[in-house]
């Protein structure tokens, strides 16, 4: 019998009350204690209520933990004491089982699955939030990985983007420095794309396309006949784990952050699309024949955002205006994003975090991405003064486009810490941004998204004639 995730799979109001149920009355608990207290005037114990709100969400080890540690990133979003409990949350899920996996395999391609393959691995190569991943062989000889998701996956989506927007209540009690509204639309937005493995496997021929025949990035192939709905099968790309190189000597580190670096900013200045979830594990190593690190297999693309060409201006003419000191450009750049009435005090804040995302690339030298900072106080200093500066002169209200502009940008500076390379970044930057003509961005990317069948960014042309398939 072939229960078809058509019928099996969606939103059933039983696998979300069961998530409910397993988190909703800890979190909400800690809402209404919040509550309470403010009610009848008493301070909040905050850390006491972020280590308990911590321990009910750890427990699901679901997609909210991708969520709570973007929110993590980002100042203000969460009172610190609630940032900094789930920043240490992980969102590595245990794997699904063999007998579970065979179900699952037989609801996507059919009973007769295993015949499609040459071989398959029951044990699963990696595993995370939304899905898992398993090494298989196709019939014409080449390695393939198959990521397979989880069961109930949109009912638990749904249900956590519930328990989000019980996080963001529980911060507007506590008189928040920024306005988290369209936060949550982005946010949802972005998850629910990423439970949809036909759009992902559209945005890995998107940057098949981008990076075809890049001696620095090589991007899997999907194959389409062994893919469906929640399963996507590409070639596998033969790698070692990023934070192997560590110590390796500085000419390889230096060349695995370069390749890193035209990963993100390249796609972003030419094509308007940013890989939006630069995580350690969604990178792997290749080596030139000597064994030494040659460049990056580009692998997850659950989580990417695009951008009209004007907001890539934007994040141009703000770098400009911070390199020249032209503040009137600066407010250009952060009214471009979608930043309203600004006063003078909160852009002043605001150059606070710019400065610090573009500090590397504003530094004509050879260093490292944070001269003597460790990974783990990455960025806390200028979040603290951000902290503090918008809970006197916000609150802001924070675009949609940023979340996943500044949640990426501070992963990819995480990754060039753990690697400790030494580069110039203001002339990687300078190079990679050349030719970001507005017009011929717009080009670009019309013709590359209708290729690879990627819907355009919101507000810039029209996919209607693009084929769904």
């Amino acid at each position: 019998m072939n229960d078809r995730p058509s019928d099996k799979e969606k939103n059933r109001f039983t696998a979300r009350a069961m998530r409910y149920a397993s988190v909703g009355a800890n979190v909400g608990g800690v809402a209404a204690r919040i509550a309470g207290r403010r009610l009848f005037g008493l301070d909040p114990e905050r850390g006491r209520d972020a280590a308990s709100l911590a321990a009910a969400l750890g427990g699901l080890k679901g997609p909210i933990m991708k969520v709570a540690q973007l929110l993590a990133t980002i100042p203000e979003a969460l009172p610190a004491e609630y940032a900094a409990e789930l920043g240490q949350l992980q969102s590595q899920a245990p794997p699904m089982g063999w007998p579970f996996v065979r179900r699952r395999m037989a609801a996507e391609l059919g009973p007769e699955w295993e015949a499609k393959f040459a071989s398959f691995a029951h044990e699963a190569a990696a595993s995370a939030s939304l899905g898992q991943v398993h090494r298989a062989k196709g019939h014409d000889g080449r390695a393939l990985a198959a990521k397979l998701q989880y069961p109930d996956m949109q009912s638990a989506v749904e249900a956590d983007l519930v328990q989000l927007g019980v996080l963001f209540s529980i911060h507007a009690r506590m008189s928040p420095a920024i306005e988290t509204s369209e936060m949550l639309k982005e946010i949802a937005a972005r998850l629910r794309e990423e439970l949809d493995y036909d759009l992902e496997g559209r945005h890995m021929r998107l940057y098949g396309l981008i990076f075809k025949d890049d001696k620095l990035i090589r991007v899997p192939e999907v194959v389409p006949a062994l893919s469906a709905k929640r399963l996507l099968t590409m070639t596998w790309l033969e790698g070692k784990r990023l934070l192997d190189y560590r110590d390796r000597k500085l000419e390889e580190r230096n060349q695995i952050a370069r390749a890193m670096f035209r990963a993100w900013w390249y796609p972003f200045s030419h094509y308007g699309v940013i890989h939006g979830d630069p995580h350690l594990g969604n990178y792997t190593v290749f080596e030139d024949g000597e064994g030494r690190a040659s460049g990056i297999n580009l692998l997850d693309y659950g989580c990417m955002r695009s951008f009209a060409p004007k907001f890539i201006q934007g994040v141009i003419d703000l770098y400009h205006g911070l390199l020249r000191n032209d503040r009137a450009l600066v407010v250009h750049a952060y009214e471009t994003w979608g930043f309203g009435g600004l006063s003078n005090e909160l852009i002043d804040i605001l150059n606070i975090w710019a400065k610090f995302i573009y500090g590397p690339m504003l530094d004509d030298r050879v260093r490292t991405i944070a001269d003597e900072v460790s990974p783990g106080m990455y960025g806390r200093g200028e979040a603290f003064k951000v902290h503090q500066g918008l809970r006197e002169k916000g609150p802001v209200r924070v675009p949609r486009e940023f979340v996943f502009m500044d949640r990426a940008a501070i992963g990819l500076g995480g990754v060039f810490l753990h690697l400790n390379a030494e580069l110039n970044f203001h002339r990687l930057f300078e190079d990679t941004i050349a030719g970001s003509d507005l017009a011929e961005v717009a080009g670009r990317q019309l013709e590359a998204f209708t290729a690879a069948q990627v819907p355009l960014p919101e507000g810039v042309g029209s996919t209607a004639a693009i084929p769904q398939g």
